[in-house]
């Protein structure tokens, strides 16, 4: 599939087993509004059946990787009888839900960020598999600063960098750079500015190369183990490594490894 359509939202395009999406609401700096969570819903739904796919990049169009919600689109549900309450409720659920997808599709997801990146933007980051930000890419969670805690970006950010980082980022809305945040283990690599979606899509065809099976499998047993206690998060590691074991990928890669060597 290819992005024809340059006015929809979702900007999709495929190329080599690596789909590359595009936040493409440059005027609004790619804010989450509704529309743009349903878009990346049903996308990552689609991919998710989609076996051509190995890779997933994703990255925005315009100055700006994702400036987090809608804040213009959200006031406008004040005017209703509950003050926007039950349009909160629904918004705040559908944006968990899409990061949540990412986390289960079985596809790696890799942020390619140029610009800012605050707020749920900062979120939809930490909540990729790797990231990849230019030179001047900047990444802040300053809800603080305007009444509103980023406590769903809050989610994300703490299960990504050291707790007492997650908490500086939160509670004083400072804005890190490229370098602060792949010190912090937001991203992955730091690259010439305008230079990080070559370098994802890059990054993505080397992961794209490998069997799907074992990057799926994977990725499953990482978020899964990551949560569990040490002893329960070993053996359930062990278990489907020993099930990796008995798959064709791994019967075959180890015997050319063998063989190589051998010679």
């Amino acid at each position: 599939m290819s992005a024809l359509d340059r006015h929809a939202l979702l900007l999709r395009e495929d190329r080599d087993g690596v789909a590359t999406l595009t936040l493409n609401r440059p005027e609004a700096r790619n804010a989450l509004s509704f529309a743009m969570l349903n878009a990346l819903r049903d996308t990552f739904a689609a991919l998710g059946e989609d076996e051509s796919v190995r890779t997933v990049v994703l990255a925005g169009a315009g100055p700006a990787f994702c400036a987090g919600h809608d804040l213009k689109e959200m006031t406008g549900y004040r005017a209703e009888s509950d003050r926007g309450a039950a349009k909160f409720e629904e918004l705040f659920a559908l944006c968990s839900g899409v990061m949540m997808a990412i986390l289960a599709l079985p596809q790696p997801v890799i942020a390619a960020v140029e610009g800012v990146a605050t707020a749920a933007g900062c979120q939809l980051v930490a909540s990729c598999d790797l990231a990849v930000a230019g030179a001047e890419a900047r990444f802040a969670t300053p809800g603080v600063q305007i009444g509103l805690f980023c406590s769903t970006p809050m989610v994300a950010l703490s299960r990504n960098l050291s707790r007492k980082a997650a908490m500086r980022m939160l509670l004083t809305a400072e804005m890190a750079d490229a370098p602060e945040a792949r010190r912090l283990g937001l991203v992955n690599d730091v690259v010439e500015a305008g230079g990080a979606l070559a370098a994802a899509q890059a990054l993505a065809a080397g992961i794209a190369a490998r069997s799907a099976y074992t990057v799926r499998v994977g990725k499953r047993a990482f978020y899964e183990q990551v949560e569990m206690p040490l002893a329960e998060a070993y053996a359930h590691a062990g278990r489907v490594m020993s099930e990796n074991m008995l798959a064709r990928a791994a019967e075959e890669g180890i015997g050319a490894f063998l063989n190589r060597k051998a010679r």
